[in-house]
């Protein structure tokens, strides 16, 4: 679910920390993909007449087209996608699962209801939200990720959190997720839409953790804070607190706990609200010790032809090409950013008049450079 409205604090606030880059100007960059937001992101974006592509035997394959082609796409450019799933659920999860599946059950009503009235559009929106990513679909995906030799990881628990603890323990740069509460685990740096299908034409936004806390003159503490109370995965959010409002309440009165002793906020608390497990999760979550170093191989070809072309109906010559590419882009070895070998510092601009009288003083010197050299050849000469 991710936490809504931070985005708009953020950029209200603290608009340094939030920019927009190119897929090139990651060239180098180790980057752990929450691979849950990117395979259900294929679910929803590869279809065809709004339906998943599959087999002939109905086996779906859109996931495997999208990471097939999105991490080509990636490794060509010159990223080192490291792919993270889900473990288990944590039990506070529980309650935001259960409604996940009310909303399912309400969709796939609208869905049939839409199917009846022949209203195509109604239709294609349900099916897109009865979208999931199943287990086999998870498996489908490591399976493809081994072939082309792509490092992936299981997490403990929640992959933001692994995302996150392994950008901090410097064994990545960023981590890539759409759910904005991979700040509030404290990724360093949180990229979002890089696995989207490059068809939607989304820019990849690259938000700074130090930067969101700097404008929002905040300790990582009262992000998590202020990210509960805006709703989380763990608790509901408090009716009457928006993105504007939930910011102005942490700014001034720092803690949850003090929050809620306030009458407009405490009347709209939920009757089971438990934000200090909330809070622990998101400061305490369970990850893995980071000590992993992840290498990227050469592609097994003829395993992805008889995973892709024999059993899942792909075009041959298609994944062909995509491996070649993939053994091209291993046998480069790894590309090194020129900022890896010294810090680059910010220069800042001369007003154009300081910059017109450092001509003319440089001009001036140039002159009497050369009237003194000239002197000093004529007595040279004599």
């Amino acid at each position: 679910m991710g936490i809504k409205g931070l985005k708009q604090v953020i950029a209200d606030r603290a608009p340094a920390a939030l920019r927009t880059v190119e897929m090139k100007h990651l060239v180098g960059r180790k980057i752990a993909i929450d691979a849950s937001t990117s395979l259900y992101q294929f679910l929803v974006a590869v279809r065809s007449d709004g339906q998943n592509l599959t087999t002939s035997d109905g086996n779906t394959t859109s996931h495997l087209i999208g990471l097939l082609y999105r991490t080509v796409n990636m490794i060509e450019t010159g990223l080192k996608p490291v792919y993270v799933f889900d473990g288990k659920p944590p039990t506070m999860k529980g309650g935001e699962l259960e409604k996940r599946r009310e909303k399912r059950s309400k969709a796939e009503e609208s869905l049939k209801a839409a199917e009846e009235e022949g209203n195509a559009d109604e239709v294609l929106k349900q099916m897109k939200r009865l979208s999931k990513v199943t287990p086999e679909i998870n498996e489908q995906a490591k399976r493809l990720l081994k072939l082309m030799g792509v490092p992936y990881v299981t997490a403990p628990c929640e992959a933001e959190a692994e995302c996150a603890a392994l950008a901090k323990a410097g064994k990545v740069w960023a981590a890539a997720s759409q759910d904005m509460d991979t700040l509030l685990f404290g990724a360093p740096v949180l990229l979002r839409n890089l696995t989207v299908p490059a068809a939607r034409k989304l820019p990849i936004e690259e938000i700074h953790l130090d930067e969101v806390l700097k404008g929002l003159d905040f300790a990582q503490e009262q992000l998590i804070d202020m990210g509960i109370l805006l709703g989380c995965d763990y608790c509901d959010s408090v009716r009457g607190v928006g993105p504007k409002s939930g910011y102005e309440y942490v700014r001034d009165h720092k803690k949850i706990e003090e929050i809620v002793k306030l009458e407009k906020v405490s009347k709209g608390v939920p009757e089971e609200w438990p934000f200090e497990q909330a809070r622990e999760l998101f400061a305490q979550a369970e990850v893995s010790d980071c000590l992993s170093e992840f290498v990227w191989e050469k592609p097994d070809t003829e395993g992805m032809v008889q995973f892709l072309v024999n059993e899942m109906e792909f075009n041959e010559q298609r994944v062909r090409s995509a491996a070649a590419k993939l053994e091209k882009a291993a046998g480069k070895g790894q590309q090194v950013r020129i900022d890896s070998f010294f810090k680059i510092t910010a220069t800042r601009a001369q007003p154009k008049k300081a910059a017109a009288a450092n001509g003319k003083d440089a001009a001036a010197g140039s002159k009497r450079k050369g009237a003194a050299a000239s002197a000093s050849s004529k007595k040279s000469r004599k």
